[in-house]
């Protein structure tokens, strides 16, 4: 929100701005080469429709640990198996897009730098600063500046900035940049991003998110970063805390309650698997920590487990996974939910045919890879976070898959949900419409594939009660796009879910479904930046 009538600062007072500004966005370079946080680019190739907009018709992925080197180069160490191909990561065959190519090939790196300006030239040396005016980021004051390359003096450097960036008006730290690169290498081309930063530890502001588009080269992609706060020691205290052990005291082993039986020992073991499985996930920075998204899942599960006398189940708890691509699965008793799926879900309906699924396979006990309860033995999963994923296999066969099927249909008929069925089939119309032209947003990191060769593989029978679906239609809202439901904390990679306005369309191109489209992050101070203002 713009602040028109706030007065122009003083040409002294833009010195020191300036000044400060140029030592914040170098301080927090420095302490950027502190962390590797995860990195995801997600890009979606699309065509112009003149009705539908900018159309998704193919897309490329990229899974990484981000490291800022002391030289200034950023790099990344794919997380993704080592078998992926180029359907599972965006290929490094050059520095840049080489737009004269008749297959474009686009590089992870070309993309990193959509998060920082400039990592070594970033002084008045090599840039002119010239105010804009005063607004406002969320709850943010910012001061805005346009900056521009000192090429009189730099005209053989490659790569300077060339954009408009954001500075909060307390400690003058960049919360935002727009813009582009230049010059650029002979045959190629440098991508615009729209840049922003989240104040998520006292006095730091991080880059958590960018966009890109490039409507002559026709694609459109996102940055996300979390798991800021992975290598810093989550435990200590539990480390550092003098245990008192109770003593031990002679036990009547004859007393029902003394010793568990076989049966509770076996799901004691069983419980142990998963819940290493889980908390390596949660390490790795792969799954979000329990919190209150995974109580509203949990509320969806519990009114199929209600209607449906379920009774003698086990608690059933939920998770987020943090990665964009469309994906469900069930890890022993609990069922994981990708932060991508949860952000295209549009109603309650269709998020209740994508946890009964997962809930038939406990029910059914199909959770094979539990039931030989390998993970229970603790030094399985103690490998690298870049073989995890190599490691870690929950997907099913065919035939688990489809007896699945039948009981969730059997459980979605039991339940509150039985008359809203076919907003869940529509919701699986569009994945199956979608599916062909973003093979990678319809991979999967841990289970199984939503759509396999065109096939829905999620109670796809709630298609034949579905009605037909309706691009142009502006009031048939079949999926949403990516990026609008879910925030990430990108340091302790707590989700939440976004309660945001809601919006009339005015054309069924704001509809978007499945598509990447610019986000504006809502800024907001911590509360003990808050006191210094």
């Amino acid at each position: 929100m713009q602040a028109p009538s706030s007065p122009r600062p003083g040409e002294s007072e833009l010195t020191h701005v300036v000044d400060a500004m140029i030592v914040r966005e170098n301080h927090m370079l420095q302490h950027l080469r502190n962390f590797a946080p995860r990195v995801e680019i997600y890009m979606q190739h699309v065509r112009s429709d003149p009705e539908l907009g900018a159309v998704p018709v193919n897309d490329e992925y990229f899974f990484g640990r981000l490291k800022l080197q002391p030289n200034g180069t950023l790099t990344a160490q794919s997380l993704l198996p080592q078998s992926s191909s180029r359907a599972h990561a965006i290929k490094e065959v050059a520095a840049h897009l080489a737009p004269s190519r008749t297959i474009q090939y686009y590089q992870a790196g070309a993309f990193y730098y959509g998060i920082v300006m400039d990592t070594t030239r970033f002084d008045r040396e090599h840039y002119y600063f010239e105010f804009v005016r005063r607004e406002f980021l969320g709850e943010v004051r910012c001061l805005v500046f346009d900056v521009k390359p000192n090429l009189a003096k730099h005209r053989r450097d490659l790569g300077l900035f060339r954009g408009r960036v954001w500075a909060e008006d307390q400690n003058y730290t960049i919360v935002r940049f727009n813009g582009t690169f230049g010059p650029a290498p002979r045959g190629s081309v440098y991508f615009h991003f729209d840049s922003w930063r989240e104040n998520i530890i006292p006095g730091f502001w991080f880059p958590v998110y960018a966009y890109s588009e490039e409507p002559t080269l026709q694609f459109r992609a996102q940055v996300r970063l979390w798991g800021y706060g992975l290598e810093t020691p989550t435990h200590q205290s539990e480390m550092t805390r003098v245990l008192v052990e109770a003593p031990i005291l002679e036990q009547d082993l004859n007393q029902p309650s003394a010793v568990p039986s076989a049966v509770s020992s076996t799901r004691a073991w069983q419980q142990q698997a998963e819940d290493n499985v889980l908390e390596r996930l949660q390490k790795g920075g792969f799954l979000a920590p329990p919190g209150d998204v995974d109580k509203v899942l949990e509320t969806v599960v519990n009114n199929l487990v209600v209607t449906n006398h379920l009774d003698a189940l086990p608690p059933i708890h939920c998770r987020v996974l943090l990665t964009s691509p469309l994906e469900s699965l069930a890890v022993g008793n609990t069922i994981i939910l990708s932060r991508g799926l949860i952000d295209v879900l549009p109603d309650e309906p269709s998020l209740a045919a994508m946890l009964a699924h997962e809930l038939a396979h406990i029910v059914l006990q199909q959770t094979t890879n539990m039931n030989d309860t390998e993970w229970a033995f603790e030094d399985r999963l103690m490998v690298s976070d870049e073989k995890l994923l190599s490691y870690l296999n929950f997907r099913s066969s065919q035939q688990d898959e489809e007896a699945a099927d039948a009981k969730a249909l059997q459980l979605l008929k039991n339940s509150p949900y039985k008359d809203q069925l076919g907003n869940a089939g529509l919701f699986l119309r569009a994945m199956a419409d979608m599916a062909p032209n973003a093979p990678q947003l319809f991979g999967t990191h841990l289970g199984t594939r939503l759509v396999v060769k065109g096939n829905v593989r999620r109670t796809a029978e709630l298609m034949t009660s579905a009605p037909a679906l309706q691009k142009n239609r502006v009031d048939q809202i079949a999926a949403l796009p990516l990026g609008g439901r879910v925030k990430v904390n990108s340091w302790s990679d707590a989700v939440q879910l976004i309660n945001t306005k809601p919006v009339a369309l005015l054309s069924a191109r704001e509809k978007m479904p499945f598509a990447v489209a610019p986000l504006f992050p809502y800024l907001i101070l911590l509360p003990s930046e808050q006191a210094s203002r």
